[in-house]
């Protein structure tokens, strides 16, 4: 990975929109997601240990997933835009979801109870699941969001203006006369 950080750059530029990008592609990224939640029984399992109904468990759930995906997106800047690489990101970012939210919140949010069995293997493998797909999607989802730099060269944002602001704002200043 450092090589390709090394010739492609961290950190989006101003034409590209990491964090919506992100954001969208945890919303589709959620669907296999929640049939795997499904299928093991754990939305059932996660509706009951919260106190809400499996509708209501889905409904909170969808834009926190649209959160972790805008997370994503912006911790790992250009490297979430990886068409091959993306997946192995996003699966690693989903361990990491996994043991943030299923390991530590929820036991904290429901007074200890968390889910245990075949519906704990539905939570661990869903966010695993959630994590590959939305990696695999970033890219996908960010090329018709990217500007193009025409049109963003004409932005207050971006362009060479910008450039020549930020740069003369960077520059130090010299005050007085100095004699040698």
């Amino acid at each position: 990975m450092a090589g390709f950080l090394g010739a492609h750059g961290y950190d989006p530029g101003p034409t590209q929109r990491p964090l919506l990008a992100g954001a969208l592609s945890g919303l589709l990224a959620t669907a296999p997601a929640i049939a795997l939640l499904h299928a093991f029984g754990s939305l059932e399992v996660e509706a009951r240990i919260l106190g809400i109904g499996i509708l209501a468990t889905l409904l909170a759930g969808w834009p926190l997933m649209a959160l972790a995906g805008a997370v994503y997106a912006r911790l790992f800047g250009r490297a979430a835009n990886h068409p091959r690489g993306g997946w192995l990101f996003g699966m690693a970012f989903g361990f990491v979801v996994w043991a943030a939210g299923a390991v530590m919140v929820l036991p904290i949010v429901s007074g200890g109870e968390a889910p245990a069995g075949t519906a704990a293997l539905g939570v661990f493998l869903s966010l695993v699941v959630w994590g590959a797909a939305l990696g695999a999607i970033v890219p996908f989802v960010h090329r018709p969001l990217h500007r193009n730099l025409e049109d963003a060269a004409h932005r207050s944002e971006a362009g060479p203006t910008v450039a020549a602001v930020s740069q003369r704002n960077r520059a130090p200043r010299q005050t007085g006369n100095r004699s040698s």
